[in-house]
């Protein structure tokens, strides 16, 4: 049976989707999560999916935070997430300090539009305990959100979001980067959900196609134009992006220091909290799989 492959439809995961243009569903099958990484693992709880590629730090907040509907197998995109910070067109607030004490917008709890806004407040100086979030589960709830006046800011990545921008939907009062590589995989930790075989052959087969788009023939023009067909994003957003983008040489690792610096942060900022003895990387990876560096 196909693995179960959760994603978000962005231009993160164009290698993906040209895998599976050549796979056509053989050996595995992708499932769209408009809701971002909250709704990634959501699906992985309630077996509907068996893997997923989603944000980094809400994966490693839900595991430190006891969930055992996954284990980390693998990396995706290795440098950090640029996240806007948006808010309503005709709103108030033009600066990120203009958002203490506001309600923010986020797609889901444990989403990584919540962690971050946890890592801006810490960046401020703002007690994390006291920040107030409203659910809005996708991008056009939390757009709708910020115009209705129901919430202050949410936070997205810049180059998803800036369509709504250039269109006068929204507007960027800021932005914060991650301070950790912005993607991993994760997969259910049961060989009958994720079978080892499988799961390897899938993250061999994904490294491929990840080194072939991020070439620097294929970010000369072959990679511009895929990622335009597919997502229609004007030329010159697609090369400013790439710009700011790299991909593993291997989807199948982890760098041991990605976990621990994640979990300092995130512990840091109110989102995680440390057992006695603190964390183990342990219990954060898919033994069988994953290769730690």
């Amino acid at each position: 049976m196909p693995l179960r492959v959760g994603f978000v439809r962005e231009h993160f995961s164009t290698p993906l989707l040209q895998y599976q243009d050549a796979d056509q569903n053989e050996t595995f099958t992708l499932v769209e999560c408009p809701g971002g990484t909250g709704q990634l693992i959501s699906r992985l709880t309630q077996d509907e999916i068996d893997v997923a590629i989603a944000l980094t730090d809400p994966l490693i907040s839900g595991i430190a935070n006891g969930s055992t509907a996954y284990r980390l197998c693998g990396s995706y995109v290795s440098t950090p997430l640029n996240w806007a910070v948006i808010t309503g067109k005709d709103a108030q607030y033009n600066s990120i300090s203009d958002l203490k004490d506001t309600t923010i917008g986020i797609s889901r709890l444990g989403s990584g539009s919540q962690t971050m806004a946890c890592v801006m407040a810490l960046q401020q100086g703002w007690p994390t305990e006291s920040l107030k979030f409203k659910i809005n589960n996708d991008i056009r709830g939390l757009i709708d959100s910020v115009n209705d006046g129901s919430t202050s800011a949410f936070m997205w990545e810049w180059f998803t979001t800036k369509p709504f921008v250039d269109k006068g939907e929204a507007r960027f009062i800021g932005s914060v980067q991650t301070p950790w590589p912005s993607w991993l995989i994760a997969a259910h930790p049961s060989p009958t959900r994720a079978p080892l075989d499988a799961l390897r052959s899938f993250l061999i087969k994904l490294s491929e196609y990840v080194k072939a788009f991020d070439l620097p023939t294929a970010r000369a023009g072959p990679t511009v134009e895929v990622i335009k067909a597919k997502f229609g994003y004007p030329e010159e957003d697609i090369e400013a992006w790439l710009k700011t983008v790299a991909y593993p040489l291997d989807c199948s690792s982890i760098p041991n220091k990605v976990i621990t610096d994640t979990l300092s942060v995130l512990e840091k900022a109110g989102v995680v909290k440390a057992p006695d003895g603190g964390f183990s990387v342990d219990n954060f990876i898919h033994k069988d799989i994953v290769k730690l560096t």
